[in-house]
Formats: structure tokens, sequence, C-alpha cells
């Protein structure tokens, strides 16, 4: 591409495309906020995100581009579940729904166990060994989960339940 400069000489902008690779991750059952905040950046690095958020221009060609990036990055299992769908909007849908049900069962497992920690006291008849087996289960179950309970925590609770 060339522009005349003031003095009638041809300027010369050159515009570099250089080879460049993204690399997309695999969406899992225990990274869907990663993989969404990863995919929306590819997508809109190929201009493909203006089909999922619909608050720009609709464009067939971005659809399939979308699509296909999309699809490249889930399992084939999760394509067989998300089935025939007709635009890349239904797919990423799909996968939300999919991915955020299981946060809020997570977070549902997480305040049970924060529930059964703040009530849990040790019995009469009950031993130390087997109180504190149900205390760092307790803590374990939730160190799974993604919330570790501080040791001094552990200390405190241990201490303030014994009868």
């Amino acid at each position: 591409m060339s522009d005349t400069g003031g003095d009638g000489q041809a300027l010369l902008r050159v515009k570099e495309v250089g080879a460049t690779s993204v690399v997309c991750p695999m969406v899992t059952p225990t990274n869907y906020t990663v993989w969404s905040l990863h995919m929306k950046v590819v997508l809109r690095i190929h201009k493909a995100w203006t089909v999922i958020d619909q608050g720009t221009d609709w464009n067939n060609e971005n659809d399939y581009l979308a699509m296909g990036l999309l699809y490249q990055e889930i399992p084939e299992s999760l394509i067989m579940q998300i089935g025939d769908v007709e635009s890349s909007k239904a797919i990423w849908d799909a996968i939300k729904a999919q991915h955020i049900g299981v946060d809020q069962v997570k977070e549902a497992h997480l305040q049970t166990l924060s529930f059964e920690f703040y009530w849990l006291r040790m019995n009469e008849s009950e031993t130390i060994n087997s109180f504190s087996r149900k205390l760092f289960g307790i803590s374990s179950k939730s160190a799974t989960l993604g919330c570790v309970i501080d040791e001094s925590k552990l200390v405190k609770k241990f201490l303030k339940s014994l009868p």
C-alpha cells in the first residue's frame, strides 16, 4: 500500500502479518471459568465473538468460525451431548450450563461441610482419634472442593469441641 508524500514521492506503509499461533485450552469439568475467559479472547482475535455476544451485528461466516473454534476445544463426549446445534451461541450456552451447574453443586457441598464443621462437637463417649478423624475428614473434603481450612482454625475447633 502506498501514499503520496507532500513532495510527490510515494511513501510505503507496510503492514506485517506474522505467523500467529493461538493456543486454545480444552474445557474440562473443573476449568470452565478460565476456559471461557480464554475462549472469549480467542474468539475476539478471530472476530467471531460477535455471534456469542449478540450486542453486535450477526455474521454467518463468523458464526461458523466460532463454532469451529469451539468444537476444536471441547471433548467429543460434550459434542455428543450438545448435538447438532445451529449456532455457536447455542454451543456456548450448553457448555456454560453444564459447567455452571457443576460450580453450583460444588458450592452447595462446601456450604454443607461448613455447616457440619460449625456444629461438630465431640461426644463424651467418643475417642479423640475418632473425633479428629471426623474433623480432618471435613477438612479434607473441603480442600478437595477448593476451600482449605487453616490449620489454626482446625486446632481451635478441636480444642473448643472437647467435652
